[in-house]
């Protein structure tokens, strides 16, 4: 079946669905195939569950239904059916990656512009080659403005990316030491997530830039269809950093805009989601109230208040870059009774034990009590006595079911796989 054929079919259903436990009635099933699983397997299942059509990819199953659709690729096919559609809507693309801060960043530009125009979104972090193309085939002939985040742990995976949404805008929210293993070092990162940059420049579209940035800058080079955004004056669009003790308050246009974000390395975010509000022209006012009313979820930097304990969960992820930056930010701060739970931050390769062993350095520095440290990284660094390390969460669970906390501010932060959240339960 050609792509237009299977386009004329994907228009007159409800939406994509890739999971038989969150089907709908009229959905298009995609039978996706994984290390661990066979979509073909529940393709019976998902066409007596409801879904008008199955595209599979199986042939032994081809002649069971007549709404069996045989492909020779099922992933394929979803991505060049998101890529037609892409090609099919009037909608503007903003591309959007980075090694920090993207979800955050795509949620604050997602906020501002939806107070003026009709917005769509990748759904919670969709965005790698399955999530982008379910994130555009989302999309509608009515959605104005479509926010797609793009995630890579590797080379030539931002670009294939940007192949299938085609930006008309990009924006890269910062490079740090996130995924490098699989990237081979910072060089490695930069190089990858600067694809979008290239697939911008190729293709004659616009670069939104963070001047404070000096690698950003660097990668633009002489490219000069850019809009500038940073505290310098001499940018499209000003925006400075006021004060973070501990929710963010930036100025823009001489007004203090107070956000629900702690942390000054939540600045870049929100400083890219207001220069892409002024830029698509959303008055001073709305811009202001897209970035005040947006309050963090999912484990992102959460303020929690729990008994008497005021804990600031960031347990989402972890990398050297983040962890760092977390912590000087906690440094920052007045509070009395401070305590640290990290955890492992993971994918770092052979610079593992280095970065891990950094950030115990950085510990010894700058605090003096309260340090819980979590994970086989951590356990094998060298640290002082005051620092309390444990090789497993079971470890620390034991230790902490007899620890009495009070009146504190607590920092727990690591990389997804540590699920530093359990602690909540414990204290």
């Amino acid at each position: 079946m050609k792509i237009e054929e299977l386009y004329n079919i994907f228009i007159k259903n409800t939406s994509v669905c890739t999971d038989t436990r969150k089907l709908k009635e009229g959905d298009l099933y995609f039978a996706l195939k994984g290390e661990n699983f066979n979509g073909n397997l529940f393709a019976e299942k998902a066409l007596l569950s409801g879904a008008s059509y199955c595209i599979i990819d199986d042939e032994s199953l081809a002649k069971k239904y007549d709404r069996f659709i045989l492909v020779k690729d099922v992933l394929q096919t979803l991505q060049d059916l998101a890529q037609f559609h892409r090609r099919s809507i009037s909608t503007t693309i903003i591309g959007l990656t980075g090694s920090n801060g993207k979800t955050t960043t795509k949620e604050l530009i997602y906020s501002v512009l939806n107070e003026s125009y009709k917005v769509q979104a990748t759904n919670g972090n969709f965005n790698n080659h399955i999530g982008v193309p379910l994130t555009l085939l989302a999309f509608n002939k009515d959605t104005e403005y479509g926010i797609v985040e793009m995630g890579a742990n590797h080379q030539k995976e931002i670009s294939f990316l940007s192949n299938i949404a085609e930006p008309d805008y990009g924006l890269i929210t910062n490079f740090g030491k996130a995924h490098m293993e699989g990237f081979g070092g910072i060089e490695g990162i930069i190089k990858g997530k600067s694809e979008l940059y290239d697939y911008l420049k190729t293709n004659s579209k616009t670069i939104f830039c963070n001047t404070d940035d000096s690698i950003q800058v660097k990668q633009i080079g002489s490219y000069n269809n850019v809009i500038r955004f940073g505290t310098s004056n001499n940018n499209d669009t000003s925006i400075q950093f006021k004060s973070a003790d501990p929710f963010v308050s930036v100025l823009y246009n001489g007004i203090e805009i107070r956000s629900q974000l702690i942390g000054k390395y939540n600045y870049g975010n929100i400083a890219s989601a207001v220069a892409i509000g002024h830029h698509f022209n959303v008055p001073n006012d709305k811009i202001i109230l897209g970035i005040e009313k947006y309050c963090p979820k999912n484990n992102r930097s959460q303020i929690i208040n729990q008994n008497s304990n005021k804990i600031i969960l960031d347990a989402y992820n972890a990398n050297p870059t983040s962890m760092l930056a977390a912590l000087d930010n906690f440094k920052q701060l007045k509070d009395k009774n401070k305590m640290l739970f990290l955890g492992d931050m993971f994918e770092l390769g052979n610079a593992s034990p280095k970065e891990h062993q950094a950030i115990v350095d950085y510990l010894e520095t700058n605090f003096t009590e309260n340090i819980y440290i979590i994970g086989e990284n951590f356990f094998i660094t060298r640290t002082n006595s005051f620092i309390k390390a444990y090789k497993t969460f079971e470890d620390l669970k034991l230790d902490l079911n007899i620890t009495s906390i009070k009146d504190s501010t607590i920092l727990i932060k690591g990389s997804r796989g540590m699920a530093l959240e359990r602690i909540l339960r414990i204290i």
